[in-house]
């Protein structure tokens, strides 16, 4: 079996897709579960499969329209039998101010709340619960279940769906590809999926923090191996981090050992580059190649002065002093890697002749960079909400890792490798900057810092050369 096809049998059949949709729907409009899953992105991710399997959209919208009313449903009836029981069951007793912000909502515009509030992110499976405590008529609350659902299903659905009908068409691409494709983006999605889980159940009243402090009771000096991992840090305990650190060093460890034992490109990278190699598009290509030159030394030395002048300016050397050790530590990482492992490139440009293929130090880069960014930007948002930066984060990466396969100057697996040796500096910045608490780094002139750093990203682009 090829990569192709075994990437292919990641992704669900019609029938499972359906049944995928419906639960997606379902559980994001459920109250106590509902606030920490992306239901968006996964709606939209199942919904693009399903356009691009051709099923029908009209079905695609029911499924997705009874898991929604289903979901509202539980979560009034919750509320309507369990009033004051409800509040105490995590995570609501963790985060009372979900409830509050909810209460206010409905009172705000009363019936038309359960209508209002499903296009309302941070009320959306909170206001039936609310509507089911406050003791809505359950008449009322089923017409405005059924209307907003009505509504709710083709707003959510048919973006996704339309991109999942017309990509291949967008991009004229080899029906070759498209297992590879579509195995790409379940497995971001699921990876990125299971680190945002990882992420909000590693706190003090999560299921994996609670979980795993069991568990160490039953192990020999156990006590001491918890404190080490998970002291006692309510803000923000390095439990998640540790769990990064432990996760992406093994799996860097196997991956590389694995290229190493090929002594030469895996079959799923010839074949990859292969098929790449064919395609006759000069946008992705230049689109590439923009790319590239935005993450190679000048681009991130561009993209990083404005926020490194700011940090110097409101004295937060602490930050600046991880942002500049982390990517300090994987420029050294990339040269010994390279050097060690010895690959040859798929194809070498002039500026590249000289250098070796594993691990891509673009990817590594930009999972450093973007990384950080996204953990120090978290940390200022509500806890609720902390899962959004990392998700922008992947966005960046996972193009800007690609665009080495389009330039030819990278193997997949070189990708996979410099992407997890990425994570591993990432946890360990992180863990560095846990140590100690933290002065707050807002406010911060985001879009200023934002606008400044594209202007000099694409300064960079048009006229410098890349190297």
């Amino acid at each position: 079996m090829n990569a192709g096809d075994w990437l292919y049998q990641l992704t669900p059949s019609p029938g499972m897709l359906l049944t995928l949709i419906t639960a997606v729907a379902l559980v994001e409009s459920l109250a106590l579960i509902g606030v920490v899953v992306p239901g968006v992105v996964l709606i939209t991710a199942a919904a693009s499969l399903a356009g691009h399997y051709g099923i029908n959209v009209g079905i695609v919208m029911a499924c997705a329209f009874v898991g929604a009313v289903i979901g509202d449903g539980l979560s009034y009836w919750l509320g309507y039998r369990y009033r004051e029981q409800v509040t105490a069951v995590w995570p609501l007793s963790r985060h009372p101010e979900w409830l509050a912000r909810g209460a206010r909502f409905f009172q705000r515009h009363g019936p038309l709340s359960v209508l209002l509030g499903r296009f309302v992110g941070p009320v959306r499976p909170i206001v039936p619960l609310v509507a089911g405590i406050m003791r809505m008529p359950p008449a009322t609350f089923t017409w405005a279940n059924l209307g907003s659902a009505l509504l709710w299903a083709p707003a959510y659905v048919l973006p996704g769906y339309l991109l999942g009908r017309t990509w291949q068409q967008w991009l004229a691409l080899p029906a070759a590809l498209h297992p590879w494709l579509i195995g790409l983006g379940v497995t971001v999605v699921v990876l990125a999926i299971v680190f945002s889980l990882v992420r909000h159940h590693a706190y003090p009243q999560g299921l994996l923090y609670r979980g795993l402090a069991t568990l160490t009771r039953y192990l020999p000096r156990g006590d001491s191996l918890w404190r080490a991992l998970a002291p006692h840090h309510e803000e923000e305990p390095p439990l998640a981090s540790w769990l990064l650190l432990l996760s992406a060093l093994t799996a860097l460890s196997a991956w590389t050992l694995i290229v190493l034992a090929h002594n030469g490109p895996l079959a799923m990278d010839v074949r990859l580059n292969t098929l790449i190699g064919a395609l006759d598009l000069p946008l992705l290509h230049h689109a590439s190649q923009v790319l590239a030159e935005a993450g190679d030394t000048f681009g991130v030395i561009a993209l990083v002065a404005p926020w490194a002048i700011w940090l110097l300016a409101r004295r937060h050397f602490a930050a600046l002093l991880h942002i500049g050790a982390g990517l300090a530590g994987i420029a050294v990482l990339n040269t010994i890697g390279k050097s060690v492992i010895g690959r040859a490139r798929p194809d070498a440009p002039d500026y590249l002749v000289h250098s070796l293929s594993y691990p891509s130090a673009h990817t590594s880069t930009a999972v450093v960079l973007y990384g950080m960014a996204a953990a120090f930007i978290a940390q200022s948002l509500p806890r609720g909400q902390r899962f959004m930066p990392y998700w922008v984060a992947i966005l960046v990466v996972v193009p800007m890792a690609l665009s080495r396969i389009v330039l030819g100057v990278h193997w997949l697996s070189d990708l996979i490798g410099g992407a997890l040796l990425g994570l591993v500096v990432c946890a360990m910045v992180q863990l560095a900057w846990l140590r100690n608490e933290r002065t707050a780094l807002r406010p911060c002139p985001l879009v200023t810092l934002l606008l400044a750093s594209l202007a000099l990203v694409s300064a960079r682009v048009f006229w410098l050369p890349p190297i």
